[in-house]
This record gives C-alpha cells, structure tokens and sequence, in this order.
C-alpha cells in the first residue's frame, strides 16, 4: 500500500512538472506567433514603401538624397526583420530591429516633410492612396507590436516564477525581449496628410 502511494506522489510530480514545461512552450510559441503578425504587417509597410518613392520621385528631381536615404532605412529595417524573424525574442535581434525601425520612421517623416513644398505631389491620387494605406499598415503594426509584447511579458513572467524557474533554466527557455520603440516620436504612427 505504501508503494503505491509513494507511485502515486511520484506520478503527480511528474505530471506537475510535464504541466509546467508544456506551459513554458505554449507561451514561448505565443510570443513566437504575435512575432509574426508583426512579421506580416511590416512586410506590407515595406512593400508600400517602393510605390511612394516611386510616386515622389517625378516631383522630386531635387531631392533626391532625401529618397535614398528612405530606401536605404527601408533596407536596413528588411535585415532587421530578417534578423527578429529569425529568433524573436533575442535582444539583439530586437534591438537591431527596433533601431531600424525608428530610422526607418525618421526618414519616412522627412519624405512627408518635403512633400509638403511640392503642390502637384500632394494631390497625386497614387501618392494620397499608398499615404493611406502606409498610415493604416502602421495603426496594424502598432497593435501587433502590442500584442507581441504582451505575449513576450506573458511568456518572461512565466518563465520567472518559481517553481517554473527550474524547469526554465533546466531546459534552456531564455528571456525574451519585448519590441521597444526607442524614441518618443516613433511611438506616434507616421503622421501622412496632403489635404
């Protein structure tokens, strides 16, 4: 009788501690599937991008460094995707994405800011649409950008707490970093108006 009890304490420690695991990879893929709605909506932020350079650049002959420099911070922000994409979660990763993003944000401004001087740009048909749909694809990554870091805070507070710590460091379950936007004015989606 004793033997099986002590059978019985033993199952349940296990099971408890099968639970415990098994709760440490759901959340470690939550955070992992939030990644990649962030994943989709800022490959439709780059794809935008070309077009209204594209747009911008019969009227803006003159500012051309101005439009280098956002398919230059539009490249940057594909590796940094690429890099996130690829381990998300990892602070590297992350940081490098969120510093491309920022640049990425800072020139797009820019290019806003000059269109603004160029009348016959801002009533471009093609440019007030793709403007349109970039400030919509940037209220999206916004709320996957929130939705990810939620799962990330979910899957870290987990992973923290005892006695799930153990199993965590035991079976190699690393922290996972949040997605920071690292200034103030990048938090703000990019602002596009040509009325």
């Amino acid at each position: 009788m004793g033997l099986l009890i002590f059978l019985a304490i033993v199952a349940a420690v296990m099971l408890y501690l099968v639970g415990i695991y098994n709760g440490l990879v759901t959340a470690r893929n939550n955070y992992k599937n939030a990644f990649s709605q962030i994943d989709v909506q800022l490959q439709r932020r780059y794809d935008l991008i070309p077009n209204l350079v594209e747009t911008a650049k019969a009227y803006l002959k003159h500012e051309r460094e101005t439009l280098e420099a956002v398919v230059a911070a539009r490249g940057a922000a594909v590796s940094g995707l690429a890099a996130a994409k690829a381990n998300p979660g990892d602070p590297q990763a992350m940081q490098q994405l969120a510093g491309a993003e920022n640049q990425l944000t800072q020139t797009l401004g820019r290019l806003f800011a000059v269109a603004e001087a160029y009348p016959d740009l801002k009533a471009n048909q093609n440019l007030m649409q793709v403007s349109e749909e970039l400030t919509s694809t940037e209220n999206k990554v916004a709320f996957a950008r929130q939705a990810y870091n939620d799962a990330v805070m979910y899957y870290n507070n987990k992973r923290e707490v005892f006695p799930n710590s153990f199993i965590a460091n035991m079976y190699g379950f690393a922290p996972a970093t949040p997605w920071e936007v690292e200034a103030p004015e990048a938090r703000k989606a990019v602002k596009v108006s040509f009325s």
